[in-house]
């Protein structure tokens, strides 16, 4: 079921809607938008006691409640019907401004993360991403710097003031990488490792959430609901594109994700055009097409030179590129009513 409560309704009352709820017999989550505060009860309607006398028991406090349909509750638009926006720093994302998460594969060295930091932030860019632990199909290539990397993503954010996103491998290093991280990203191939989303959604730092290789848009939506199920509102949709026949491009970007995600979920969505096709010379395009359809971030891959990535270096674009891309896509974010 989704509470929603009058606008204003001071901490003292929405504190008294909670204690009715768990009296019932339900687990609340609380979402606070600008105007209002919503909250999901989780729970077996046969079993416990109905909510939806609330409303008349308590009628200065609850505004409307409603039974949630979708399997997924928390992250679906019928659980909140304003878009969220998840803070980062001094940033909100899914707001007004649109925002572009732009850095290295890989963290290689000092040199290469702090020449494509300041780059990327010349050309404007909010986040800085960079990979400290590497997922790689063959345990022979490049596995990351580990905690060097994080410590050198720390520092370019002190350098720069760019927020970092960088990706969480294990529930082992969950505190190690919350310390150094501001958005914690989860990559496809943990999309699914449901306990890996609890213990980075209890960090309570924002989580970016990537969508598995061959994950259907339902499984997805409902591993978001491990992260707000575990008292973290601050959850981003990525899409990364998906495993297919093709064999032209890595992966197929599956730009129909943004609408159905802004349909079914109050949540940011985000795109990658990196990963999503596996190739440079069509990131400007897919990114145009991103912005165009209505996305809220870019999360894009530059290297001083791509040529010598210690990983995926056809997909990463230059910081020449990088900063030509900026400009190319101004009129597409003006003409979707982004700033």
């Amino acid at each position: 079921m989704i509470i929603v409560l009058k606008p204003g309704i001071s901490k003292k009352h929405e504190a008294i809607i909670l204690k009715e709820i768990r009296k019932r017999g339900y687990k609340p989550h609380v979402m606070r938008g600008v105007s209002r505060t919503v909250i999901g009860a989780i729970g077996d309607e046969l079993t416990h006691q109905s909510l939806e006398t609330l409303g008349v028991v308590f009628p200065e406090i609850v505004e409307s409640v409603m039974p949630v349909q979708k399997r997924y509750k928390l992250v679906s638009r019928e659980a909140h019907g304003q878009s969220s926006t998840v803070s980062v720093g001094k940033h909100s994302i899914g707001g007004k401004k649109f925002h572009v998460m732009a850095g290295p594969c890989s963290v290689e060295s000092e040199k290469q993360l702090l020449q494509t930091a300041e780059a990327v932030k010349a050309a404007g860019a909010t986040v800085l991403r960079g990979g400290a632990f590497k997922p790689r199909t063959s345990p022979y290539e490049f596995q990351g710097l580990g905690q060097k990397g994080l410590k050198l993503l720390a520092k370019a954010r002190k350098e720069t003031g760019l927020a970092v996103i960088t990706e969480l491998l294990s529930e082992s290093h969950t505190e190690m990488v919350a310390e150094y991280a501001d958005i914690i990203q989860i990559g496809a191939r943990n999309a699914q490792n449901f306990q890996l989303l609890i213990a980075a959604a209890r960090t309570g730092k924002p989580i970016l959430l990537k969508r598995g290789l061959s994950m259907k848009i339902e499984e997805w939506l409902l591993a978001g609901e491990y992260v707000l199920s575990n008292a973290n509102s601050n959850l981003m949709f990525c899409e990364r594109g998906i495993r297919t026949f093709e064999t032209y491009t890595r992966n197929t970007l599956d730009l129909a994700t943004i609408p159905i995600i802004k349909q079914e979920s109050h949540c940011p969505i985000v795109i990658d055009p990196s990963q999503g096709a596996g190739r440079a010379d069509l990131v400007i395009a897919m990114c145009k097409g991103a912005v165009a359809m209505g996305a809220d971030a870019l999360l894009i891959e530059v290297h001083p030179n791509p040529a010598e990535a210690w990983s995926d270096g056809t997909q990463q674009v230059s910081l020449e590129i990088f900063s030509q891309l900026m400009k190319e896509l101004q009129p597409f974010i003006v003409a979707s009513g982004r700033e």
